[in-house]
């Protein structure tokens, strides 16, 4: 509460300046504030206000602001900056971030601000507007220091007092051959620990761990993250260095991959950034995996029809028809939930897959005993028929294992035919469960009908 009170306050005073042109207040008030806090501030002001903080802002500022922005915001940014100014802010920004925005412009606006930008920096940004968006060389940045092996410590401390301003990052130095062959990797800390005579040669790791420009994002962010590296070096098939991808871009990679995989789980498709999108859009995605779901759903009516004596002559069945389907999804939903997660991490390979389904086969064993025994005794106080209590807790039994398994097997199955698990396997597992334990409940009551009556 004390942090929303502190921002209104300061909302409010931001504001006072901004009406009273009090640009001396306003440029106090900015040079306080975190680039983080700047953009949300900025965007909770109306449009006149907006345009007159961009006034106050120096080149360097508004590059800051832009690198806490969604793409949607930058744009918006720009458009009131105008192309001159905009294109001196993307001169200071880092080229990969430059890259980004300029990607989500039409092909003539983003030719027109490389054009009004200094020729060095436009190099750097067409450099990188060659690679897919989701690949490894789409979000690495080539504005790292790079050093030669012949150089001394002292030497190296003296050229990154010149280039680190400039770097994405200076955490890692980076060992080039002449034709720019990566050879080695020596960290900011081996430097600064040496003494200023000794060669890089002689303190570099050469076992350097680094990745293919066209390696899909998500792999490439894997690596960094089991390394537990701050930057991940990118190379061509000659392995000459291009760039490095640095955690900060990693993360926003793993969020999105995170959020794509939720989307797909739910059949709800969205694979854009943005949620608030035109309503035919967002229907015309979810649609087609509705419409199977129906088609499946119908054929289960269909085979329902073959228990229709069953039901007319024990209606009391129905009551308990939406636990199982429901306990069956919930199952299958935990193992659906542990399989896609354990994939992602690589936990879950083809070498491991016998031992992750007979794991779960006994988990599911032991919750469906337990959920069945418990339903049983349930049900033969509440109904006064163990009869009745036995059929139910029995497809109970079986249902949850079925639940459990379908819900390991089918992602490893989709992922085995190199197809995204998180795309089908929610909604498939779902409706087959559903398939799958209307039988068994059903099959089960005919099976021992005369007992029941």
């Amino acid at each position: 509460m004390e942090v929303k009170t502190r921002e209104l306050e300061e909302m409010k005073e931001l504001i006072s300046y901004l009406q009273q042109r009090d640009l001396k207040s306003i440029r106090t008030f900015i040079d306080e504030l975190h680039p983080y806090d700047l953009g949300q501030y900025f965007f909770s002001l109306n449009e006149i206000h907006r345009r007159r903080l961009l006034t106050v802002l120096m080149s360097n500022e508004i590059a800051d602001l832009l690198q806490e922005l969604d793409l949607k915001e930058q744009k918006e940014v720009i458009i009131a900056l105008g192309a001159k100014k905009t294109a001196d802010v993307l001169n200071l920004m880092p080229s990969d971030d430059t890259a980004d925005l300029l990607a989500e412009l039409d092909d003539t606006k983003a030719q027109k601000l490389l054009t009004d930008m200094e020729i060095g920096e436009a190099d750097k940004v067409r450099a990188l507007l060659r690679y897919p968006e989701d690949t490894a060389g789409g979000i690495m940045t080539n504005e790292y220091v790079s050093i030669f092996r012949s150089h001394t410590v002292e030497t190296v401390i003296s050229f990154l007092r010149k280039e680190a301003p400039t770097a994405e990052t200076v955490y890692y130095l980076y060992v080039l051959d002449f034709d720019r062959t990566l050879v080695g990797v020596v960290s900011l800390r081996d430097i600064l620990i040496s003494s200023p005579e000794t060669t890089i040669d002689d303190i570099m790791y050469e076992r350097v761990i680094s990745v293919p420009a066209d390696m899909d994002q998500e792999e490439a962010a894997q690596i960094l993250e089991r390394y537990d590296f701050l930057a991940l070096p990118v190379v061509d098939e000659h392995h000459r260095l291009l760039g490095i991808i640095t955690v900060d871009d990693v993360i926003d990679v793993l969020i999105e991959e995170a959020q794509e995989d939720i989307s797909n789980l739910s059949a709800v498709g969205v694979t854009d950034k943005e949620i608030f999108v035109h309503p035919l859009l967002s229907a015309r995605r979810r649609i087609p995996w509705l419409l199977l779901l129906l088609v499946i759903g119908m054929a289960t009516a269909n085979l329902l029809v073959l228990f229709e004596g069953t039901m007319d002559a024990l209606p009391v069945l129905v009551l308990f028809m939406p636990m199982i389907a429901g306990m069956t999804g919930n199952t299958a939903t935990q193992s659906l939930g542990l399989i896609i997660r354990g994939l992602s991490n690589q936990q879950v390979s083809e070498k491991n897959y016998r031992q992750i389904i007979r794991q779960e086969g006994f988990v599911g064993g032991i919750i469906g005993l337990i959920c069945s025994v418990f339903i049983i005794i349930m049900i033969s106080i509440w109904k006064n028929s163990i009869e009745l209590g036995v059929v139910v807790g029995g497809s109970l039994f079986f249902t949850l294992l079925i639940g459990t398994l379908v819900g390991t097997l089918i992602p490893l199955v989709l992922n085995q035919f190199k197809i995204d698990p998180t795309v089908a396997s929610g909604p498939l597992i779902t409706t087959l469960n559903d398939v799958l334990s209307l039988m068994v409940y059903y099959g089960l009551a005919t099976l021992f009908i005369q007992y029941l009556l």
